[in-house]
């Protein structure tokens, strides 16, 4: 009897973790998802500069579903930290400046690489939360090597995601008409934020 009760109890964590790991897991496939699109946007570094938002605000989610403290400081550094800056994708992004073909390979390898780096970040987030910690006390060293390893295998999983290349067209058409109208005053940024969460409900 005295078993059956540490038993019981035993079972409700572990559900609620498989939610919990569910929930975390939806959210890197749909940041991954608009990672790719915003990574299409045919103006150099403003590219950057989305996708970036977009893992800041990953982490944001992630730290919500862990019941984890997150500041946008901690997240930008985290971000940097991980993908070493953003060198790698700056060169993508300026390729789209050559007239013509720039913009076709250049958004393509940034759409690519965007995903994938995204993926990862979320990736290492994720299983440094489910160890209990937070992204303070993270060991950036091992968290590096992590992410190096979970980028190669992001780039397997964008590459599947392309087959369903419509629907990151459609978050980048969201995403460039989106904030369109926030450049032109048209809506707010606290709309625009508001908007940008929705869409990312729905993928």
């Amino acid at each position: 009897m005295t078993q059956t009760a540490q038993d019981e109890p035993a079972s409700e964590p572990r559900e609620l973790n498989i939610d919990r790991s569910k929930r975390a897991d939806r959210i890197i496939h749909s940041h991954t998802l608009w990672s790719m699109g915003a990574g299409l946007i045919p103006v150099p570094i403003f590219d950057v500069l989305a996708v970036s938002a977009i893992q800041v605000d990953m982490l944001k989610q992630l730290a919500e579903a862990y019941e984890s403290d997150f500041t946008e400081n901690m997240g930008k550094t985290f971000v940097a930290a991980l993908t070493g800056g953003t060198f790698a994708r700056v060169g993508a992004s300026f390729i789209k400046a050559v007239p013509g073909v720039g913009t076709l390979v250049g958004g393509a390898s940034m759409s690519v690489l965007s995903g994938a780096s995204t993926f990862a970040v979320g990736q290492v987030a994720k299983r440094h939360y489910e160890t209990g910690g937070n992204l303070v006390d993270i060991d950036l060293a091992s968290a590096t090597r992590r992410y190096d390893e979970a980028l190669e295998r992001g780039k397997r999983v964008v590459g599947d995601l392309k087959n369903r290349e419509d629907e990151s067209k459609d978050v980048y058409t969201s995403l460039e008409r989106l904030s369109d109208l926030n450049q032109k005053g048209v809506i707010s940024d606290e709309e625009f934020e508001a908007k940008k969460r929705e869409m990312l409900g729905r993928l």
